[in-house]
């Protein structure tokens, strides 16, 4: 299992990967938008492949075939070692995917809701098939169904694709993600931090150190 950074941001990408616990990054339009909205997005995702290591996720926005197969291709060549393409799951996203697969592109099929969506990404050849936790949720349903059944699927057949938990709001969507099978949860900055964090172990350190100062004291 793993974690992967959800961010396009740098500064923050440099900081997090010095801690040693996260083994990729993904970015999307979003997080862009609201990161660096004038931000060059060759540049940006150069800057982020720099400090970073593992694949960093590219996501296509164009809607036709042609049109997300160049846009994917041309994606691919900023870094042939890291860059991976997200692929919104959708009939035509399905066959990009399959033409990407056949070239060996590494590809992040995105966006999906179901058991169903994800079992035929993997089919189709993704590298990973991305599970959004927090919109499932919005939906009103239990997230944790989706990535225990799409985990025992690719084991039992074999495929090579793996989870990836994205769409992360809280600690517990972390744990609870992995605990269920997934391979991979992709958290943003705030959450990671909050994963550092408990008061008691604060308040234990706090105590440790004061009673070794006092002590030379004496």
């Amino acid at each position: 299992m793993a974690l992967f950074l959800d961010s396009s941001d740098p500064k923050e990408t440099r900081e997090i990967f010095s801690w040693g616990v996260v083994s990729g990054v993904t970015t999307n339009p979003l997080i862009i938008s609201r990161e660096a909205p004038d931000a060059d997005l060759k540049e940006r995702i150069l800057e982020v492949v720099a400090v970073s290591t593992g694949h960093v996720s590219v996501e296509l926005t164009t809607e036709t075939e042609r049109e997300m197969l160049d846009e994917a291709l041309g994606y691919w060549d900023w870094d042939r070692s890291r860059i991976c393409v997200k692929v919104p799951f959708t009939e035509t996203g399905l066959k990009v995917l399959k033409q990407l697969a056949e070239k060996s592109v590494p590809t992040n099929v995105t966006c999906m809701m179901s058991f169903n969506q994800a079992y035929l990404a993997a089919l189709a050849g993704a590298t990973y098939v991305s599970i959004f936790s927090g919109r499932v949720k919005d939906m009103g349903y239990d997230v944790r169904p989706i990535v225990r059944e799409t985990r025992a699927i690719l084991d039992r057949e074999g495929l090579p694709s793996k989870i990836i938990v994205g769409s992360v709001r809280h600690m517990m969507d972390v744990n609870e993600a992995l605990i269920d099978g997934a391979h991979i949860v992709t958290v943003p900055p705030p959450i990671l931090r909050k994963m550092l964090w408990n008061p008691r172990t604060d308040t234990t350190i706090a105590e440790f150190n004061d009673a070794w100062k006092n002590r030379k004291k004496k």
